[in-house]
C-alpha cells in the first residue's frame, strides 16, 4: 500500500478539493488545474453529482489523478472505485471502512483527528493519513506534538489551509501533502473563471518550487 501512495502522491503536494454539479464545469475545472500545473484533484461525494463527475472527468481526461473524497461508507468507496477513482480519501473512519480499504488494491487515506483513532488506523496497516480539520485541531503544532509518539506517520493536512499557511505544514517532515478547497472556490466555478482557477494553481505550483 505504501509504495502505491508514494507511487500517486510523488511530485503531488497539494490537492485541490472540490465539489461539483455538471459535466461542463467539472471538464473546466479539471483542465484549468492542468494547465496551471497541478495534476490532481479530490472530488467530494457531498453532491449527487459526485461519483458521476469522478467518471466523466475521467474519461475525458485520464491523465489527471481524481481522488474521491468525503468517502464515508463501504458503498461510497465501492462506487468511487468503479467510477475510476485513483485513490479514496475519508473525513475519518470506522472499522468497516478500514477492512474494506484494506482489503482494496485502492489507494486509500482514511481520516484521523485524535491519537486514538490514528492507532486504530495504524492496527490496519494504514501509516498515511488525512489529518482532518487540521487547523480546529491545532494544525502546526499539532503535527509536531504528534510525530513523537508515531514517528513514522506521515500526513495530509486539510481542513483551514489555505494559499497563507500550505507551506508551513509541507515545511514538516511528517507532512506529504495539504488539500483545500482555495484553488476552486465556489465563486469562481459559478462565474465560470476558468483563468482565475488556472492561475490559482499556477501560485500553488510556483510556492512549492520556492
Amino acid at each position: 500500500m505504501a509504495k502505491k501512495i508514494d507511487d500517486i502522491f510523488n511530485n503531488i503536494s497539494v490537492i485541490p478539493v472540490l465539489s461539483l454539479n455538471n459535466l461542463s464545469d467539472s471538464i473546466n475545472v479539471a483542465r484549468a488545474l492542468i494547465n496551471g500545473g497541478i495534476n490532481v484533484m479530490e472530488v467530494t461525494l457531498r453532491t449527487d453529482y459526485g461519483v458521476q463527475a469522478i467518471k466523466e472527468i475521467k474519461s475525458s481526461i485520464p491523465e489527471i489523478v481524481i481522488g474521491a473524497g468525503t468517502v464515508t461508507t463501504p458503498y461510497q468507496f465501492e462506487s468511487a472505485v468503479e467510477a475510476g477513482a485513483d485513490f479514496i480519501v475519508s473525513p475519518g473512519h470506522t472499522k468497516e471502512l478500514l477492512k474494506l480499504a484494506y482489503e482494496s488494491n485502492t489507494v486509500t487515506l482514511p481520516g484521523v483527528s485524535t491519537p486514538s483513532e490514528v492507532m486504530v488506523a495504524m492496527e490496519f496497516g494504514f501509516n498515511q493519513l488525512k489529518l482532518f480539520p487540521a487547523e480546529a485541531l491545532g494544525g502546526i503544532n499539532f503535527l509536531k506534538a504528534i510525530k513523537g509518539p508515531f514517528p513514522e506517520l506521515k500526513f495530509c493536512a486539510t481542513g483551514g489551509i489555505t494559499i497563507n499557511n500550505a507551506y508551513k505544514y509541507l515545511s514538516l517532515s511528517n507532512v506529504f501533502c495539504v488539500g483545500g478547497s482555495w484553488l476552486t472556490p465556489n465563486r469562481l466555478i459559478e462565474s465560470k473563471s476558468w483563468k482565475d482557477i488556472e492561475l490559482l494553481a499556477l501560485e500553488a505550483s510556483n510556492l512549492l518550487e520556492e
